[in-house]
């Protein structure tokens, strides 16, 4: 199935809005109800890992934003890649670690495939090792 490249933006752009909103439940929205979610990390970070089901989508965002301090949190769009259903974001994401008052910074690349207006992959690299040594400083 080939989805349109503008559709493909347009979804990409709402998910870039609600996730700077700090928005689960619109994020979960934009998502199919079965779902290729990869976030490889650490155990140390309880958010990472893969989901399968939409219902799996607010509760990664809930749980991951609980670690850090509320509005301390940055992320600088670099660019938006579009090439049919498939849209890499760069990024770069600032936190700071509620815990521990460490902020940190980490590059980021974020696929997401767009089928029929949902999102039904998204694939997360990052430097989960700079994330974990943040949260496990002390």
């Amino acid at each position: 199935m080939t989805t349109d490249p503008q559709t493909s933006r347009t979804v990409a752009e709402k998910f870039v809005k609600r996730l700077a909103k700090h928005d689960p439940d619109g994020l979960q929205e934009l998502f199919a109800e079965e779902i290729d979610w990869h976030v490889p990390g650490s155990d140390a970070l309880p958010w990472t890992g893969r989901r399968t089901r939409r219902e799996e989508v607010a509760p990664y965002f809930t749980t991951m934003w609980s670690h850090f301090t509320d509005g301390r949190s940055k992320a600088a769009l670099e660019r938006i890649i579009v090439d049919g259903g498939d849209v890499v974001l760069l990024a770069a994401f600032t936190h700071t670690v509620a815990a521990n008052g460490k902020e940190f910074t980490t590059p980021t690349a974020m696929h997401l495939t767009v089928e029929d207006d949902r999102i039904v992959r998204l694939h997360l690299y990052e430097d989960t090792w700079t994330v974990a040594e943040a949260i496990n400083a002390g």
